[in-house]
């Protein structure tokens, strides 16, 4: 959140930069200095505008720089009151995706398998939750307190959930 202050800054100290030498061109050109309100506007124009791009090309930018054998799950939108453009126009702040690249498979039945589901949220750190897939029978299971999947495709400690259309399910088994 600091690197986003820190660059948001940085645009309205830019676009000052450039009014600053627009005001002086005009002055030699035309012999009269841009109006007065142009320098404030014109910062927090930039302000706003930067603000605005990064939230908006945050999860593009996230997605594509997903190393390979990461599939985006799901990926809700956010709207809220003190971005009243988000009503029009929803933003991604979060989306959650499944590590099938490091994924320990069964040796008893590839479709058996253990793997990370990885949230990432704008602004903290992401979190992984170790996971059991069973691709064909459509479930997953949380690995968490002592849960486990053994070789040979047994799941221990936990519970398969089957549900229908599930995301991380149709993520991790057939690609998203």
């Amino acid at each position: 959140m600091l690197v986003d202050f820190i660059a948001t800054i940085a645009a309205g100290a830019g676009v000052a930069c450039l009014i600053f030498v627009a005001n002086h061109l005009s002055r030699r050109v035309r012999g009269e200095k841009l109006a007065k309100w142009v320098m404030p506007a014109g910062i927090g124009l930039a302000m706003i505008a930067y603000s605005i791009w990064n939230e908006y090309s945050w999860y593009p930018r996230m997605r594509a720089a997903l190393p390979e054998g990461v599939v985006v799950a799901m990926a809700p939108t956010d709207r809220a009151f003190y971005r009243p453009w988000s009503y029009a126009f929803p933003i991604v702040s979060r989306f959650i995706a499944v590590d099938t690249g490091h994924a320990a498979r069964s040796t008893a039945d590839p479709q058996v398998f253990a793997a990370n589901a990885v949230v990432f949220q704008r602004w903290q750190s992401e979190k992984r939750i170790p996971q059991a897939f069973d691709c064909g029978a459509g479930a997953r299971a949380d690995l968490m307190d002592g849960a486990a999947l053994s070789e040979d495709g047994k799941l221990k400690g936990a519970e398969w959930l089957t549900e229908a259309d599930d995301p991380l399910v149709r993520a991790a088994c057939s690609g998203g």
